[in-house]
């Protein structure tokens, strides 16, 4: 199974974050039930990856969620829903979850876990995270790349809920790698500009 520690700059260092990325996923209404019976056990940011469109966009939503967490001003219960609503272009957090996280017929899976070992005597190991993912997620295990994660990407949910539809330039633009890397920077902008 790939999971990936993800350095991220600007975050305490007692801060560490997985992420894995699993493809035709089985189980999601199993996993999605554990989620709304708040089972610790599956404390994780499971994120719908059609609507992901690069690694910059999830890690912008961790960088916040977690200096949410720092700052103690977290608006959901834990740093894991908060990666989950800092996707979200607007304040609704039952809309957060309903788009961005995973739902029973979630097929593309994004998972993040972040530990902190300053808030508790017995923070996981990479090995008991990974152990636990494989053990209950039945899904296909690919490396958390752009590409891969690329090719789960639905571009036109990722464009509705951005709000980016009816942007003229962008739809006339032919190269679809241009065209993505626009996207991409206007995805990143509208997480970067919530709440301000």
């Amino acid at each position: 199974m790939s999971l990936e520690v993800v350095p991220i700059e600007h975050i305490p260092s007692s801060y560490t974050v997985y992420l894995a990325l699993f493809r035709d996923v089985q189980n999601a209404a199993f996993l999605h039930q554990q989620l709304l019976d708040r089972n610790a056990e599956f404390e994780y940011a499971f994120v719908d990856a059609s609507v992901v469109i690069s690694r910059r966009q999830l890690l912008s939503a961790v960088f916040k969620a977690v200096t949410t967490a720092v700052n103690d001003s977290l608006k959901t219960p834990n740093v894991h829903s908060e990666i989950v609503i800092s996707l979200n272009p607007s304040n609704n957090i039952a809309d957060s979850y309903r788009r961005f996280g995973i739902t029973p017929s979630t097929k593309n899976l994004l998972v993040v876990k972040v530990t902190n070992s300053l808030e508790s005597l017995t923070t996981p190991s990479r090995d008991s995270i990974r152990s636990h993912m494989t053990a209950n997620i039945d899904g296909v295990s690919v490396p958390a790349t752009d590409s891969n994660i690329n090719a789960t990407t639905d571009l036109a949910k990722v464009q509705k809920y951005y709000k980016l539809n009816s942007i003229s330039w962008l739809e006339a633009t032919k190269d679809e790698k241009t065209k993505r890397s626009e996207l991409d920077t206007l995805v990143i902008s509208s997480i970067a500009l919530r709440g301000l």
